[in-house]
C-alpha cells in the first residue's frame, strides 16, 4: 500500500467559512455597536458577560481548524454567537412593546 492511497484523515473542508461569515456580517456590527453603548455607560452589567461571549464564540468560529469534521461545532459556535448577540436588542423591543401597551 503506497502512501498515496491511504486515506486521508484531517481532509480540509472546502467551504469552512460560510457559517461564520453568515453569523459574522449582521453580528459583528450589532455586536460592536452594543459593545459600544455599555461600555460609554461605564457599566459592567449582566449583558457585558453575554457580549463578551458572543465576542469569543464569534472567535473562535473564525479559529477552528478547517476540518469537515468540525463543521458541527464551527455552526453550533457561530449562531451561538449571533443569537448572544440579539438577546438584548430583542429584549429592549420586547420591553419598549409590553411599554406601550
Amino acid at each position: 500500500m503506497t502512501e498515496n492511497s491511504l486515506p486521508r484523515l484531517h481532509t480540509p473542508h472546502r467551504t469552512w467559512w460560510k457559517a461564520p461569515l453568515v453569523a459574522s456580517l449582521p453580528g459583528v456590527p450589532l455586536l460592536a455597536w452594543e459593545y459600544s453603548l455599555f461600555r460609554a455607560d461605564g457599566s459592567t452589567s449582566g449583558f457585558g458577560v453575554f457580549l463578551y461571549w458572543a465576542m469569543g464564540l464569534f472567535a473562535l468560529a473564525w479559529a477552528l481548524p478547517h476540518r469537515r469534521s468540525l463543521r458541527t461545532l464551527r455552526v453550533v459556535a457561530a449562531g451561538t454567537a449571533l443569537a448572544v448577540t440579539l438577546l438584548p436588542v430583542v429584549l429592549a423591543v420586547l420591553l419598549g412593546l409590553a411599554m406601550a401597551a
